[in-house]
């Protein structure tokens, strides 16, 4: 009889648990002219920064970024105006192999000593449907500044109960030559062009 009862109250705590993902599920709405005005900063928690190139014409070789900060001053009724600014670490490379991430780097890859940073920050926003725009900026990466196309994709915005802030998602894709910032080493047995992709929760404070 007791095991019965154990049971049961197990039962019923799992269905409770299961429950509490419906409940904290944001109401997300989407589509750019349905998102909240403010300033927003990237949630540490929820971003992955990745990178990826050819390797010998055998395969995509994927690294990523662990340390990433930025911001983004958004109002739906005027998109153009609105702001992105990014800080990326250099040192926080991330290719699942301490020992290429020393050799990247170095004063053939990424000279992380004399230039620990990238940065890039918009110069013009235009909106290519309801919920994307391409974000025209600079990218500062070696101590060279180009331009550089980043297309993002607003996946909706919500409050988030578990940290009480308005939330927007937030994914991007840019491509780039690594020339183009005097990174031009083992060209083209590693390939030139560079692909972007981002994956971000914004939180306004």
């Amino acid at each position: 009889m007791y095991k019965r009862a154990g049971l049961g109250l197990l039962m019923l705590l799992l269905v409770m648990i299961q429950g509490c993902g419906y409940l904290i599920k944001p109401r997300v709405t989407n589509g750019l002219l349905q998102l909240e005005k403010g300033s927003y900063t990237l949630d540490q928690t929820h971003v992955a920064v990745l990178f990826k190139i050819n390797h010998m014409g055998l395969s995509t070789f994927v690294g990523r970024f662990n340390k990433v900060n930025a911001s983004l001053e958004f109002d739906p009724d005027n998109i153009a105006a609105a702001k992105l600014s990014a800080v990326i670490d250099i040192a926080s490379i991330d290719v699942n192999n301490p020992d290429l991430e020393q050799t990247l780097m170095g004063n053939n890859w990424f000279a992380a000593e004399r230039y620990p940073q990238a940065f890039f920050t918009t110069k013009s926003v235009t909106v290519i449907d309801d919920t994307s725009a391409l974000f025209v900026g600079d990218l500062t990466l070696r101590g060279v500044t180009a331009p550089v196309e980043l297309k993002v994709k607003f996946n909706g915005g919500g409050s988030n109960l578990l940290t009480g802030y308005y939330t927007l998602g937030f994914s991007a894709t840019s491509q780039f030559e690594r020339s183009t910032f005097a990174m031009d080493y083992l060209i083209p047995a590693i390939g030139d062009q560079v692909d972007i992709e981002v994956f971000a929760e914004f939180q306004r404070r």
